[in-house]
């Protein structure tokens, strides 16, 4: 039977075309994503079949980071100045199109009309959401491990021990 809207269960890339649970042996266990990348990075230099792998993080936590205090000062200006950029980009794109060469009023007006815009929307956001700081969210894992299709889980378990030991072949 076909998938209903065809294709099989696989997209292009060969990855699941729904949220799927990862499959396969684990062959090493980091405690940063770094280590992990690096890991698959040293199995792909040894020509492994890194098509094989999954880094998958484990004991996921959600971690916000408190940048900073917000005021009123802070975010009119930041809604200002991203008002101004946004309006300055649009200003440049219809200065460009017009029929009578560059025309600079587009620019003012976009400039202008994008820091009005802008800072009025940056205003009702604080004025609406509560919050004096602001923060930066990031999903994080407890550790990351490294899995491998059965096929060659064990090829890449000694590579790993390989690179645990420093880069030297084991034995």
């Amino acid at each position: 039977m076909s998938a209903p809207f065809g294709g099989g269960g696989r997209a292009a890339g060969g990855l699941p075309r729904l949220p799927t649970p990862p499959s396969g042996w684990p062959i090493g266990s980091y405690a940063t994503y770094g280590e992990a990348q690096h890991a698959v990075d040293f199995l792909a230099e040894k020509e492994f079949g890194v098509a094989d792998v999954t880094i998958v993080g484990v004991d996921l936590m959600l971690v916000e980071r408190i940048l900073g205090r917000l005021s009123w000062g802070r975010v009119l200006g930041t809604g200002a100045v991203s008002g101004a950029w946004f309006g300055l980009i649009i200003g440049l794109l219809l200065g460009m199109f017009n029929n009578q060469g560059f025309a600079w009023q587009p620019m003012i007006g976009g400039l202008v009309l994008g820091i009005l815009a802008w800072t009025v929307f940056a205003a009702i956001s604080y004025s609406m959401s509560r919050r004096d700081f602001s923060s930066a969210s990031q999903l994080v894992a407890g550790r990351y491990d490294v899995l491998c299709q059965p096929r060659s889980a064990e090829q890449g378990r000694e590579l790993l021990a390989q690179l645990a030991l420093g880069g030297r072949p084991a034995g």
